[in-house]
């Protein structure tokens, strides 16, 4: 099928839909409807604070989505994706008892289950099935609440997404729960080109068995929604012949999907009322909304989100996808968008798209604000306003425009970029936040910047950067201000430093008035971008911000001796463990640590790590041996040498990543080298412990 004409909006139009929804159904996940009208009444609007909970949060419908989804660009993005390669793709980034799933054991934790399944070598499908599982388990809400990106990546061809949403909910579950995320995948890519809502529940039923339960509660539904003009009356007949009482488990699918049906049924074409109907009924609201709104905004375009109140601008495109690739973790919708649609294009046969040369921030749809925010400080506050505006870009493209205002002496206007969450742990439900920063000291960033024409004099800018300084206090540190005459545009350049090298939360711009008088007036933000190498020294200050993938890490005593650096201790009780430090981005350096063995199977240094199990690695294996491997679906040992090293010896391990070019050192000596052409071209550092406890010392990221 052709790629729709506006391909890019829909998508990220769907995006924005599915984390809207979970962000409005998440503070009351699990409630009864009665218990929502009593306490909260309609569902109409964002609730949280109601609830004194946060807006933006990580939670597994928006995690698992986005995440699961890599499989098919590691994998070549190819039609003949399997389950078992989107199996693997679980076992890659998610990191054990911590991200994206709800961990609730063997047999109570549909994805859990499989995950254990998955981690004893047991492939998908077999992994999700009933045959293995039970029925109860294999049945439950989670295939239906991940599959969203497999329908965007097959725009207007409902029996590809379908067949795509088969594989991928196999990994986890079988039987009517598969056939229900079969319905959703079908009716979102079919949204693409059908906006009649009976149109595309006619094509949600012809992907599955009409002998299928999910089938006849969609044909029951229709049915209410012709002798019912108010939802209500068809919710309690959900609740009487499809309620939580006739389904085991914690969640079911088929109540759960009954009431996805329902709200597209009682829409009235409208985001809003959708979103009302399905958060006010009850039960999985983050799920069942966040599928909801996806569908919705797929099929209304940006338009449907901007028909009611303002659902996107709280939000401001952020969202959270915490997993063993932690320098993905702070991401936004519209790069998540053009991930989709990179995908979607490269399995349709054409060029991906790389809004103004690939920059990281582009504002390229409207609307588009890629998380920025107007810093809350003293010196800021109310100092500006943000607005994405059509061409105002380089060549007539759209920009992001920072309205300021009452600049005088002492006052800024400052717009800011998370690139570290402050942000933990959920206790109620155990989504863990483990994150990388996405930018490093020794990257240079780049802006494009442009000031109105109509601005009544110069305003000077300059890219800034606020990092853990003392006690984890937030520093700025600065480029050299530029000043910006009016109608005039500049690229500012700055190669970051902080201090002693501690790492990034925040990136930004600042614009300051060079004169005594108020001013007031608009500069653009055309782009914004970094690249390069880092330059690092990981001591203390950067422990909390590293992906912890090994079962323990101590930070140990200062070594006052070795100046800054902070000996600490990795412990693996099984299998291999990892401490990931990084972004994907990260092409060609040299990663180097000094190891001090106290009990191991093997340990070492890792480059280019995509996750758990896609990296380079040095390692010094139990058997006197030092190897130059390659893990990617298994272990591949690209050169091997003998060294008879000793428990309690420290040894400082050297690896470079140069193109295709692998070089290993130990202690300084050159011992191993490689080529090597595949998709590790990118990726973060790690150290390595494989059943046993290893001191680290030292660790440094260099450009090679």
């Amino acid at each position: 099928m052709p790629i729709p004409l506006d391909y890019e909006e829909r998508v990220y139009a769907g995006v924005l839909g599915k984390i809207i929804g979970v962000y409005v159904g998440r503070p009351f996940e699990g409630w009864t409807h009665e218990r929502i009208v009593k306490e909260l009444g309609d569902i109409r609007y964002y609730v949280h604070e109601r609830l004194n909970k946060p807006l933006i949060v990580a939670d597994d419908d928006i995690s698992g989505t986005f995440s699961f989804l890599r499989a098919m660009a590691d994998y070549g993005s190819t039609w003949d994706l399997t389950p078992a390669q989107i199996g693997q793709t679980w076992l890659n980034y998610l990191v054990e008892k911590q991200t994206i799933l709800w961990w609730g054991g063997m047999g109570n934790s549909t994805e859990h289950t499989a995950y254990l399944r998955l981690k004893a070598g047991i492939p998908a499908p077999d992994s999700g099935s009933i045959a293995l599982n039970g029925q109860v388990v294999a049945e439950q809400i989670g295939a239906q609440i991940f599959i969203d990106g497999w329908a965007m990546i097959a725009p207007a061809d409902p029996e590809r997404a379908a067949d795509l949403a088969r594989r991928a909910a196999s990994v986890s579950h079988d039987g009517e729960a598969i056939y229900g995320a079969q319905v959703v995948a079908a009716i979102e890519s079919q949204a693409f080109v059908e906006p009649n809502i009976d149109a595309l529940l006619d094509v949600g039923a012809s992907v599955i068995p009409a002998s299928s339960l999910i089938y006849r509660l969609i044909a029951d539904l229709r049915d209410w929604r012709t002798k019912y003009d108010d939802w209500h009356d068809a919710f309690y007949r959900i609740v009487a012949n499809y309620g939580y009482d006739r389904y085991g488990g914690n969640c079911h699918m088929v109540p759960n999907h009954a009431l996805i049906i329902l709200a597209l049924l009682y829409s009235n074409d409208s985001f809003q009322r959708a979103l009302e109907v399905v958060n006010t009924a009850g039960w999985d609201t983050d799920c069942n909304s966040g599928n909801v709104g996806c569908i919705m905004g797929i099929k209304g375009g940006l338009a449907a989100l901007e028909a009611g109140p303002d659902f996107r601008g709280p939000v401001a495109d952020r969202l959270w996808l915490p997993t063993a690739e932690g320098g993905r973790t702070v991401t936004d919708a519209l790069t998540e968008a053009y991930e989709i649609v990179r995908m979607g294009r490269a399995l349709a046969g054409e060029p991906a798209p790389a809004p103004k040369g690939g920059a990281r921030y582009h504002f390229s749809l409207p609307g588009a604000v890629q998380g920025f925010l107007v810093e809350d400080s003293v010196a800021s506050r109310g100092a500006a306003t943000l607005e994405n505006v059509a061409g105002r870009g380089e060549g007539g493209t759209r920009a992001l425009a920072i309205h300021y205002r009452a600049l005088a002496p002492g006052r800024c206007a400052r717009i800011v970029r998370e690139t570290y969450p402050d942000y933990h742990h959920d206790p109620a439900h155990g989504y863990r936040m483990v994150a990388c920063p996405t930018l490093y000291p020794g990257q240079t960033v780049r802006a494009r910047l442009v000031a109105d024409e109509a601005n009544a004099g110069p305003v000077t800018a300059r890219l800034f950067v606020k990092a853990f300084g003392a006690d984890d206090a937030l520093e700025t540190c600065a480029g050299r201000p530029v000043s910006l005459a009016p109608g005039a545009s500049e690229v500012l350049s700055w190669r970051v430093e902080t201090p002693v090298g501690s790492p990034v939360a925040w990136v930004g711009v600042e614009l300051q008035s060079p004169v005594e008088a108020r001013a007031d007036g608009t500069v653009y933000l055309d782009w914004l971008t970094w690249s390069g190498a880092p330059e690092l020294s990981l001591g203390t200050r950067w422990l909390h911000a590293w992906v912890q993938a090994v079962d323990t890490v101590i930070a140990e005593r200062e070594n006052t001796y070795r100046g800054r650096t902070t000996s600490v201790r990795l412990i693996q009780n099984e299998g291999t463990g990892l401490l990931i430090q990084g972004t994907r981005d990260w092409q060609d350096y040299t990663v180097a640590a000094t190891m001090t063995p106290h009990l191991a199977r093997s340990f070492g240094v890792a480059a280019r790590v995509q996750g758990l199990r896609r990296y380079y690695a040095l390692r010094l294996t139990v058997d006197g041996k030092a190897q130059l491997v390659r893990e990617l679906d298994g272990t591949t040992v690209l050169a091997e040498a003998p060294l008879a090293w000793e428990l309690y010896q420290p040894y400082r391990l050297e690896l470079t990543v140069q193109g295709s070019h692998i070089v290993a050192a130990v202690n300084g000596e050159s011992l191993l080298e490689a080529e090597d052409a595949g998709p590790l071209s990118g990726g973060a550092i790690a150290l390595l412990i494989e059943e046993g406890r290893v001191g680290c010392d030292d660790v440094t990221v260099t450009g090679a």
